[in-house]
């Protein structure tokens, strides 16, 4: 027997060994008695590498647009589904302001102010034959990664700010009191020397429609004053920073599962199938106007909360305490309801994308040293 099945043997009493593979089996010799498959790796081919229940996730996209995406997530589990949302959240990578060299500041902030809010302003890559905001890991390194020898134009993206008050009064139009009104830096006014780099200064077409601003607001500033600096961009993940998270939503619900017991609902009167479709507070149900019996509404996957209000007036409803539900309301283990709203820093389904890219390269990875176990 191979010493590594050896050890297996005496530290796991539930394990059978064989010359080429190991299997778990129950401890008791009596066959079970409802059979499991068992998990098998073949020593001799690392390949070799069979799961017991094998699962093939599926998307189904709901909503997209450039600044959000809502998907469901089925046949698979919490595990995957956590794992992809903390990927999007944490290891996403994306461009962030992570330098300032200030030349003149005479503003009512101060340089770590100025510089902190610079930092947050969402950095969008864009390539050049592309219209969406996609992952910036095509085209640059980490700085950490890179042979120069501070910064060059592989890993990091220069910006220039300088503004005048005095010298944009000169463009300004209107009368006295207007042209001594307060004059709002923004993100507008970074210039990049990276055509295909910019700061993402709105979600969409409505929000700049409603802004108010030229861009993300970074100070305001009167007469006498300027603002004069050079930032440089880095790439980076969340993980490190929360300037680097490309979303600002990640989350995702379980799908509901609704099972009517049409036999408990015909006892009920029209009046009692009435109470329970009003008693719940997200009006999931309703009545059937051809067969007079309760059904979901149709987008109760949406709109459901879970709440138990329905669990407490059914159960007045009941003749008896030991009666089934009228209405169960329970959550899919293996389905989920996705939504995720970007910064503006890549679009909603670049991240998506780029997330699946880093979980399959962590899975790689692993196979990889899993394989290598073999020649230890």
């Amino acid at each position: 027997t191979p010493p590594i099945l050896e050890t297996i043997w005496h530290c796991r009493s539930n394990v059978k060994c064989k010359p080429s593979y190991f299997a778990f089996q129950p401890k008791s010799s009596e066959p079970p008695e409802t059979p499991k498959t068992p998990f098998f790796i073949d020593f001799r081919n690392p390949h070799s590498f069979t799961m017991p229940h094998q699962r093939f996730p599926k998307v189904q996209i709901l909503h997209m647009a450039p600044h959000e995406i809502k998907f469901i997530l089925s046949e698979t589990d919490t595990s995957v589904a956590n794992t992809l949302r903390r990927i999007m959240i944490a290891e996403v990578p994306t461009l962030a302001i992570d330098l300032v060299e200030f030349h003149e500041n005479s503003t009512v902030l101060n340089d770590e102010y100025i510089a902190h809010r610079l930092g947050l302003i969402p950095i969008r890559y864009q390539a050049l034959d592309s219209m969406k905001g996609g992952d910036c890991k095509v085209a640059f390194l980490p700085h950490r990664e890179c042979v120069c020898y501070e910064r060059c134009p592989r890993c990091s993206v220069d910006f220039e700010l300088d503004v005048s008050f005095d010298e944009a009064t000169q463009y300004r139009q209107g009368d006295e009191d207007e042209l001594l009104a307060p004059l709002t830096v923004s993100s507008q006014d970074l210039k990049s020397n990276n055509e295909a780099v910019a700061p993402a200064h709105f979600l969409n077409q409505d929000e700049q429609d409603d802004a108010q601003d030229a861009g993300v607001a970074i100070v305001k500033m009167g007469p006498g004053q300027r603002l004069k600096l050079k930032a440089v961009a880095r790439m980076g993940i969340g993980k490190e920073h929360a300037k680097w998270t490309p979303v600002a939503v990640a989350t995702y619900r379980f799908w509901p599962v609704i099972n009517i017991n049409e036999e408990q609902v015909a006892t009920l009167t029209m009046e009692q199938k009435q109470e329970l479709i009003d008693v719940c507070p997200d009006r999931i149900l309703e009545i059937d106007d051809v067969t007079g019996s309760i059904k979901p509404v149709e987008n109760y996957w949406d709109i459901a909360t879970y709440t138990e209000d329905l669990k407490f007036h059914q159960d007045a409803l009941k003749k008896r305490k030991e009666d089934d539900d009228f209405v169960t309301i329970q959550h899919s283990t293996d389905k989920f309801i996705f939504t995720v709203e970007t910064t503006g820093a890549m679009d909603a389904d670049e991240i998506v994308m780029s997330a699946l890219r880093v979980l399959k390269d962590r899975l790689t990875y692993l196979a990889n040293e899993v394989e290598n176990l073999k020649d230890m």
